[in-house]
This record gives structure tokens, C-alpha cells and sequence, in this order.
């Protein structure tokens, strides 16, 4: 992951650049890992481990970032192109046998939802694929209420995976006829639930 995280553009200022962008997110991820959520946590994670952080990494000047900078340096990072470098070091990870189950998870980030309560609601979501045997998330992308459609993003991330010989499951909002194309032309199966968004299906189910 480590060597990997050297694709990321690194849009800081090159005056005052003190640290590697790559050690920086390496340092956020390992601090999320451990519990560290909040940026004063993940200095203090930081001041904890610092000797064997240093004999790790060996930064330049044996100089690691603090809190405030690792605030600014994550102002910066795409967001899109952090998740595929994720997405490269997990499927490297992950032996995805046939007929692993995959399912679809899509979750409202909360800190980010504004007029809650009428129809002005807008939030910043992720769209997730988890293997649910392994309890581990393979691949997720971020959605916009107000611009993005979670019905959509499921369809990139299959098409993006290349995964094959899984099988999907989702809730009924994707119980779609071109989703479920999607994922059949794919190489993959599915199990999706089936709500009154889908009437003549959902009748026809009922009567067997």
C-alpha cells in the first residue's frame, strides 16, 4: 500500500513542503486502523508511535507531520484517485473465489447531511461493495445526493472491478432491469430484494 500511495498527485505548494504526501495518508490510514478518528487523535497516535514510526518510514529529517498538517494535506487529495489506489492494493489482496456473496452498502456520511427533515436534504454518501464472508470492503465511491444516483455508482463499481463469478446483493432500490443486465453481462449473479417499485414483478413473485 505503502509504495502504491506514490501515484497520488500531491497538489500542495511545493515551497514549505515538509513531508512525503505518501507518508502522510500512510500515517491517516494507520491511525483510522487503530481507532485515532479525529485529527488531534491521530497527532496524538502519531507522538505515541513516533520511534517506531521513525525506524519505519525513516523520514527526511526524522521529522513526522502533526496534526494541523496532516489537516491541510488532506484538503488536497482527490478523492477518486485515492480510492483507486485502494482499489489496486485490495483486489491484490483479496483472492476473490466464485460465488463469493458481495453486497452493496450505501451510507450517508453524517456530518455532512443539511436540511435533514424537508426535501432541501443534501449529504455527501459512499456507495460500498463488502464481502460479507470476509467482512472486508472491497471497493467505494463517493456520492452526492443532489447530483449522483446510487443506482448508477453500483453499476461503475462492477464495471470497474471486473469482477466475475460473484454474486451481488443489494436492496430492492437497485432491483433495476439495467442493473441487473449489467451484472449478468458481467459474469456475476445477484439477489435483490424486490419492494413496490417494482409492482408487476413483485404481483407475479407473490403468486407462486
Amino acid at each position: 500500500m505503502y509504495q502504491l500511495l506514490e501515484n497520488l498527485s500531491d497538489h500542495r505548494r511545493e515551497q514549505g513542503r515538509r513531508h512525503q504526501l505518501k507518508l502522510i495518508v500512510m500515517l491517516v490510514i494507520m491511525s483510522l486502523m487503530s481507532g485515532s478518528s479525529s485529527l488531534r487523535a491521530m497527532g496524538d497516535f502519531i507522538k505515541r508511535n513516533q520511534k517506531e514510526l521513525l525506524r519505519v518510514f525513516k523520514p527526511d529529517k526524522d521529522r513526522l507531520p502533526s496534526h494541523q498538517t496532516i489537516g491541510r494535506a488532506l484538503q488536497h487529495i482527490d478523492f477518486d484517485e485515492l480510492s483507486g489506489v485502494f482499489y489496486s492494493w485490495a483486489l491484490k489482496q483479496v483472492n476473490i473465489t466464485g460465488q463469493e456473496w458481495v453486497a452493496v452498502d450505501g451510507k450517508a456520511i453524517a456530518g455532512t447531511v443539511t436540511n435533514s427533515q424537508n426535501k432541501f436534504q443534501q449529504f455527501t454518501g459512499l456507495v460500498s461493495l463488502f464481502i460479507s464472508k470476509r467482512k472486508t470492503v472491497l471497493a467505494s465511491t463517493k456520492l452526492n445526493n443532489k447530483k449522483d444516483n446510487e443506482i448508477l455508482k453500483l453499476r461503475e463499481l462492477v464495471d470497474m472491478l471486473s469482477l466475475t463469478g460473484v454474486v451481488i446483493t443489494a436492496d430492492a432500490l437497485h432491483c433495476q432491469a439495467d442493473t441487473l443486465t449489467s451484472i449478468k453481462a458481467s459474469g456475476n449473479d445477484y439477489c435483490i430484494g424486490v419492494k413496490k417499485n417494482q409492482p408487476n414483478l413483485l404481483r407475479a413473485i407473490k403468486k407462486k
